[in-house]
């Protein structure tokens, strides 16, 4: 007699911040997978490009990134009294040329691209010394762009020198993983948000200033933090409440901050520990809104479910009665999930609008019999619509 030995494989290294999680599909040979789940609400500190190509394929909603603009600036400004800037010369920000400047913008936007899901979208921000160079290689990855947003300031800084117009606004790049995919856009929202207008694609958005720039020993934290009000319109344009917004550029976390705030998870990269520190301490201060707060007037997005998927399911047999709840008249089940009453054969919607003489919604018209009583058939799709949930 052969023994036979069940066998558990486990593929390894995963590197320290990746949680894992047994495998829902597990063969009958005893073969087990451990995956990779995402690190969620959390700062993982490295190489934003080593990391995200760590993570787990198709998994992120969204991503928002604010690189490097390869400011390339030789010297120190000052102002008419003097007083020297505080402009952008760290070190993440100088690159030797064009060239090394691309080849580090196609890799990290080609490894945010395999990381976001089918239907997911990105936004990245940018001055005039770097989107134009951001925006020909998202092209070239096959990214399709949606929108060019443009954020004007109403508090720009002057141009000191006067040689040149003072510039007063940044871009934003918005697009899709593939043309042709379904992505999200959530129009009545940022039509409510501007006051029943459609909103455009400049925004008038104040710098971070005041209470909301955050300090480190009396100076700046962080030299471009983001106004949140500028993710706070991008998170409520192209997420809803749970989704994940990964920031591989996490900076002083203002992603973080307003994701947590919008019941969305986030996920950052950042490598200084410096910053870390900053942004881990503005979130944990932030409170998350009550989660009816979240959920938004007007129809909710729900998870469609084709009647036919009730006959597949078992909900429904193949030859079963369905009752008209105007005239009592009984349809018969078609395997196709179509239903026949009479000379009259089609979908629930088609055969109800056929015996009401006007348009008619079938889940709303047709009943079906349980121990002796009549139930709408609306409840079967509430009742699978609430296991798909369950099991998602």
């Amino acid at each position: 007699m052969v023994n036979i030995q069940t066998v558990t494989i486990c593929f390894e290294p995963l590197p320290f911040y990746r949680q894992k999680q047994r495998s829902p599909f597990e063969s009958t040979t005893g073969i087990i997978l451990l995956v990779p789940t995402l690190p969620l609400n959390q700062i993982l500190q490295g190489d934003c490009i080593e990391i995200l190509n760590s993570l787990p394929e198709n998994s992120v909603d969204l991503v928002f990134a604010d690189p490097p603009y390869n400011l390339q600036l030789q010297n120190d400004l000052y102002r008419p009294n003097n007083t020297r800037v505080d402009a952008v010369k760290d070190r993440w920000d100088k690159f030797s040329s064009f060239a090394e400047y691309d080849e580090f913008t196609i890799n990290w936007l080609r490894a945010s691209r395999r990381i976001l899901k089918e239907t997911g979208t990105i936004w990245v921000i940018g001055s005039y010394h770097n989107i134009f160079r951001v925006g020909a290689v998202m092209q070239d990855l096959g990214f399709w762009i949606l929108n060019d947003v443009i954020w004007l300031k109403t508090n720009p800084m002057p141009n000191f020198r006067g040689v040149r117009f003072t510039n007063a606004h940044e871009t934003l790049i918005w697009a899709q993983k593939q043309k042709g995919a379904k992505y999200k856009f959530n129009h009545k929202d940022m039509k409510a948000l501007n006051d029943d207008l459609q909103m455009r694609s400049n925004w008038v958005i104040p710098l971070a200033t005041g209470k909301e720039r955050i300090k480190s020993n009396g100076t700046k934290a962080h030299p471009t933090q983001k106004p949140e009000a500028l993710l706070y319109r991008i998170l409520l344009a192209s997420t809803d409440a749970g989704d994940v917004v990964l920031d591989p550029f996490f900076g002083s976390g203002t992603t973080g901050a307003v994701a947590k705030m919008m019941g969305r998870h986030f996920i950052g990269i950042e490598r200084d520990k410096k910053y870390i520190k900053v942004a881990q301490k503005r979130i944990d201060a932030v409170a998350p809104a009550p989660a009816e707060a979240l959920i938004l007037p007007g129809k909710q997005k729900q998870v469609r479910v084709p009647f036919g998927a009730l006959l597949e399911n078992g909900y429904l047999k193949i030859g079963g009665k369905l009752t008209f709840a105007k005239g009592k008249r009984e349809a018969v089940i078609l395997a196709n999930g179509h239903i026949k009453c009479g000379k009259i054969t089609g979908s629930i919607h088609k055969v109800a609008s056929e015996l009401s003489n006007a348009p008619a919604n079938g889940w709303e018209m047709w009943m079906y019999a349980e121990r002796g009583k009549l139930k709408s058939i609306n409840e079967l799709r509430e009742k699978f619509r609430k296991k798909l949930k369950d099991q998602g």
